[in-house]
């Protein structure tokens, strides 16, 4: 099979634990693409907390696409434009608020490149870690957030917020939930994820999905997973997901995006 994109996961997947593409992975995707194979990174990150990655990797003068937001946002990086893009309304992310204090979860959001709380605890200092943006602590959530947004992300203890997930899917069956850490439960509009946002640009660029590799470590990577032609976890993936991808690969510690490039683009 020859494969015409190659779909990547950021945090946990491409990047090392101490958040850095290593040589090996670089010097594969960039082969990759020299090869004429798309290189689509795909995150929950905000944009902006992804472009750099993408140019490092020579994805905007290869004329490739970037999904962030879990798939709310995609990025035309060679024209540099939004190419799509839908949000939570006002009212969606209000009625998750209230969720959010009726279940001790935190909550934030983001409006105009800031992380928006109304408090702070060590996983929202993660996130803002992470992405590099600022976190703006208001004293009202819901009269802050006066207009739309693309995601809410619920953060509290592991353990804990694995009790909330199916909580929030049966309180509110019109959102698209998924856990892309242990700590961070994200939810964005109905139908919005990475597969979907995947089989947007596979159509516009008239690629069959057996023609894509995904690749990724956690449960909000599970629907790009499962809709490429080859979907693949990478060693460190979240264990109850395991079986749930055609083929497992190093960790993103030892270059599992690099092995897959050999493995079944570069052969």
């Amino acid at each position: 099979m020859k494969y015409k994109m190659l779909v990547v996961d950021i945090d946990d997947t491409l990047l090392t634990d101490d958040h850095k593409i290593s040589i090996e992975n670089k010097e594969m995707l960039l082969k990759a693409q020299e090869l004429g194979v798309y290189v689509v990174l795909a995150s929950g990150r905000p944009t902006s907390a992804m472009i750099g990655y993408a140019k490092d990797l020579g994805c905007d003068v290869n004329n490739s696409y970037m999904i962030s937001f879990n798939g709310s946002t995609i990025t035309d990086l060679k024209e540099d434009k939004v190419l799509f893009e839908h949000s939570l309304t006002k009212e969606q992310i209000h009625s998750i608020y209230d969720f959010s204090q009726v279940n001790n979860t935190h909550i934030i959001t983001y409006l105009d490149g800031k992380i928006i709380s109304e408090r702070n605890s060590e996983y929202i200092d993660i996130e803002s870690t992470i992405t590099g943006l600022e976190l703006v602590i208001v004293p009202s959530f819901k009269d802050t957030v006066t207009t739309s947004a693309v995601k809410c992300l619920l953060l509290e203890e592991p353990t804990y917020l694995k009790t909330v997930e199916p909580l929030l899917k049966a309180a509110m069956p019109d959102l698209s939930v998924c856990m892309s850490k242990p700590f961070f439960l994200e939810a964005a509009p109905f139908g919005v994820n990475k597969g979907a946002a995947v089989k947007i640009i596979a159509e516009k660029l008239n690629i069959h999905q057996s023609e894509i590799i995904a690749v990724g470590n956690a449960g909000n990577d599970l629907t790009m997973v499962q809709y490429a032609g080859l979907g693949v976890w990478v060693d460190n993936v979240t264990p109850q997901l395991r079986h749930l991808a055609d083929v497992i690969v190093a960790s993103n510690n030892n270059h599992g995006v690099a092995e897959v490039v050999r493995r079944f683009i570069l052969t």
